[in-house]
């Protein structure tokens, strides 16, 4: 899961490596969702242009102020990534975004996620 905005700089590297990520790792369950921080009200064209821009073929919405809040956790920068397992476990999670660094530890955590063994039943 990411929180990002239009208006973010670094959120513009981050987005072509998260449809990466999904070209990647979709077959294996994995999802990724973006949530814009800013207010649906005015940010709606922005972000519908984002999407087709940048040929993002996952959930994108937006996060309510208290949900981002609470993510942050006091940390207001963006873009933050969380991976997380299936059994809800944040596994990471990113702050900023390094075009050299982020990306290959990013699949690192994404994997941890995949191998992580679930108290959860099968789905069936």
């Amino acid at each position: 899961m990411n929180l990002w905005a239009t208006w973010c700089g670094p959120c513009q590297f981050e987005t072509p490596a998260l449809v990466k990520l999904h070209k990647q790792f979709w077959s294996q369950g994995v999802q990724i969702v973006e949530l814009s921080t800013e207010n649906p009200d005015i940010s709606t064209e922005e972000v519908r242009n984002w999407v087709h821009d940048f040929a993002v073929h996952y959930r994108v919405g937006w996060a309510t102020p208290e949900v981002a809040l609470t993510l942050m956790q006091g940390r207001d920068a963006i873009p933050q990534c969380f991976v997380v397992s299936r059994s809800g476990r944040i596994v990471r999670r990113f702050i900023g975004f390094n075009a050299v660094t982020t990306l290959p530890q990013m699949k690192q955590a994404i994997r941890e996620a995949l191998n992580e063994k679930s108290d959860l039943p099968e789905q069936k």
